[in-house]
């Protein structure tokens, strides 16, 4: 870029070292800032690209001035209004596009046909980079997607063709995880509350099993228990019908979802039972809320925010090396001990000892 000198003049053209040198960073860390890359903390990014701004450093297209499609299913909008888990995800997604300078434009998708309406006004518009899809990840969908010459990223969603990019919490060890823990605590009996529909509850549902056969369980098929939605007060009823026509056949719960922890909470509290004396419970999630039920859940934690700043990463990745192959990137989770759990009572009512 040219500065212009004190009469108007063409003055000498800043240089990317420059930039590095006022920032006090490497010239690779400026380059991968100012192009939109990975492996630059976003406060650092931000500073390098406002400095860049003052100098009148010609900023790459790839950031500057350029808006992304949030592309956000009907499922995603009644989870963020009732479990929040995909308002975190938004708000790490939002927060991210803010430092960076891009522009998020959210739109709506509930069928096919608003999908092709977006890809269309997308493919046309010069100011559009790529597209995310938040919790969007139906066959029949992406498969509309065929030939969409921009980027598209899946947000809390995977493509099993592996078609486009994508970044999710890693459910399935997540899950294993989780099982894993209460089966050290001595639970053999491990219930598993879920609402199918989605491929990450699925590979939630995949977790839980492989903890159970790996922890010499073999029989679980009768521990499985479906609601048609995460409403906590579904998973309630289900639990109390559980009991009231089994009798209490287990001594821990896990769930797909927080929401449906606390149901299950609930539910056993209601049929006269004790958590986690009795039962123990264990959610996935880790929602701000769980540390304030009665008792405190423990959870594993789903690392939302990041999952949103990680897919808008991903999606300038894409933007800035058009020859990259599609990617499927899985956050890391950890298990959030509350008060939820505690060691199985074995047969004399006595509680297992803790490995």
């Amino acid at each position: 870029m040219t500065i212009q000198g004190k009469r108007g003049r063409p003055s000498r053209r800043v240089r990317l070292e420059e930039i590095a040198a006022r920032c006090g960073v490497s010239v690779s860390t400026a380059s991968r800032a100012l192009s939109g890359v990975g492996g630059v903390k976003d406060e650092l990014r931000a500073t390098i690209i406002e400095t860049a701004k003052s100098m009148n450093y010609a900023i790459p297209a790839s950031v500057a001035g350029r808006k992304v499609i949030l592309a956000a299913s009907s499922v995603a909008m009644v989870d963020s209004a009732r479990s929040q888990f995909t308002y975190h995800v938004l708000d790490g997604l939002n927060e991210r596009a803010r430092l960076l300078g891009v522009e998020l434009v959210t739109r709506p998708v509930a069928t096919p046909e608003d999908e092709i309406a977006l890809l269309r006004e997308s493919e046309h518009d010069d100011s559009v980079a790529g597209c995310l899809f938040l919790t969007l990840d139906d066959a029949d969908v992406l498969t509309l997607t065929a030939g969409f010459s921009k980027p598209i990223v899946l947000v809390n969603g995977d493509d099993p063709s592996m078609r486009h990019s994508s970044v999710t919490p890693c459910n399935r060890s997540a899950a294993m995880l989780a099982g894993r823990h209460l089966i050290g605590l001595g639970h053999r009996r491990i219930l598993f509350l879920m609402r199918r529909g989605r491929r990450t509850i699925e590979r939630r549902y995949e977790g839980w099993r492989d903890a159970l056969t790996v922890g010499g369980i073999t029989s679980f098929d009768d521990l499985v228990v479906e609601v048609e939605d995460w409403l906590p007060e579904l998973a309630s009823k289900a639990v109390t019908d559980r009991i009231a026509d089994r009798g209490l056949d287990f001594t821990a719960v896990l769930t797909a979802g927080d929401s449906l922890a606390f149901g299950a909470i609930a539910g056993i509290q209601e049929a006269g039972y004790s958590v986690p004396a009795d039962v123990s419970v264990v959610g996935m999630d880790d929602l701000p809320q769980a540390a304030f039920c009665n008792p405190p859940l423990t959870a594993m934690h789903i690392p939302m925010r990041e999952i949103g700043s990680a897919a808008l990463s991903l999606l300038l990745d894409d933007m800035a090396h058009s020859a990259l192959p599609p990617r499927r990137v899985e956050l890391a989770c950890h298990l959030v001990l509350r008060q939820s759990t505690a060691p199985a009572l074995d047969g004399a009512g006595r509680h297992h000892p803790s490995p």
